[in-house]
């Protein structure tokens, strides 16, 4: 058999991650505005004895590095997505950089927290009225930043639920902001706290309290993100649907099936047919509804010999 005659039985992996990401820009942008309000906020609360704002800068130095990760990942995906060393195309990328952003900020919420615990039992003199406008500042940066993720457009294609739709790696971008952001709001208001009521205290301590609530969100975004990279199999009513498309009316029967995530909202799915009556494989996979996004399915079809 020729080589131009198999290329109709071939197609490519890239699954257009050769393309511009909807949110590849607004990432980029967001980097720039939390870098140079990390080292404004950094300054700040060394300089104004708050560990609160100190907190905060810290937390936006991270992410810094964090959302840069996030940048990288959804250019690295764009050059390699025709490379044939991926045999699903780089659709993981996006959830690796989403995992390794997490992880970040479970190293952000524990120096965080040991260091808030430090200024409890050691604390220092605080220049309130500075640090509050340095606070208010980043509140504004923090929400503006927000928006701009916020507001990236959809892309289009479907999956198997609201979680696994998202962008895995603009979510985890949406969540540094948003810890940010919370970071910001607790700073502002433990440095009132602190100037109108004498409660000193609560600077270190709202630290703290940023340094649980991170930890939260980074949990949460390492168990999304590591589902897409160990394969989880799809959600159990998924699954039943899709063996129900396949069997239909007939005496057909999926011995078995998997069907996994290999990136932002698609899916490769092995399917094993016994049937009295085989048909060629391509029957069978057009029988699997659109709705699944299955971009790659490996069917397998065995005469049953039983009556």
């Amino acid at each position: 058999m020729h080589t131009q005659s198999l290329n109709e039985w071939q197609h490519d992996h890239t699954f257009r991650h050769d393309q511009k990401r909807a949110g590849e820009n607004r990432t980029l942008l967001v980097v720039a505005l939390t870098a140079v309000m990390m080292m404004v906020e950094v300054s700040a609360g060394t300089i104004y004895g708050s560990m609160a704002l100190l907190a905060d800068g810290l937390h936006m130095a991270s992410h810094t590095v964090a959302l840069s990760v996030s940048v990288f990942a959804y250019i690295l995906s764009r050059r390699l997505a025709a490379s044939r060393r991926f045999t699903f195309g780089v659709g993981k990328f996006n959830s690796l950089a989403a995992f390794a952003s997490a992880v970040m900020l479970l190293g952000f919420a524990l120096t965080m927290a040991i260091e808030s615990t430090g200024r409890l039992i050691n604390p220092i003199a605080i220049a309130f009225d500075q640090a509050l406008i340095v606070a208010v500042v980043g509140l504004i940066v923090n929400g503006v930043s927000a928006w701009i993720l916020m507001s990236t457009p959809h892309e289009h294609g479907h999956a198997h639920s609201h979680e696994h739709h998202h962008d895995h790696n603009l979510r985890a971008a949406y969540l540094h902001v948003l810890a940010d952001a919370l970071t910001s709001l607790l700073a502002i208001a433990a440095l009132l706290a602190g100037k109108y009521y004498g409660a000193g205290w609560l600077d270190p301590a709202m630290g703290i309290v940023g340094a649980i609530l991170v930890t939260r969100w980074s949990y949460t975004l390492i168990r999304d993100s590591s589902q897409v990279l160990l394969d989880r199999q799809a959600d159990q009513d998924h699954i039943t649907e899709l063996r129900e498309s396949i069997e239909g009316n007939s005496s057909d029967r999926v011995s078995d099936l998997h069907i996994w995530s290999i990136g932002h909202g698609i899916y490769a799915a092995e399917i094993t047919v016994i049937s009295h009556d085989p048909k060629p494989p391509e029957h069978y996979k057009s029988l699997i509804s659109p709705k699944f996004n299955v971009v790659h399915a490996t069917v397998e079809v065995h005469l049953c010999t039983e009556q």
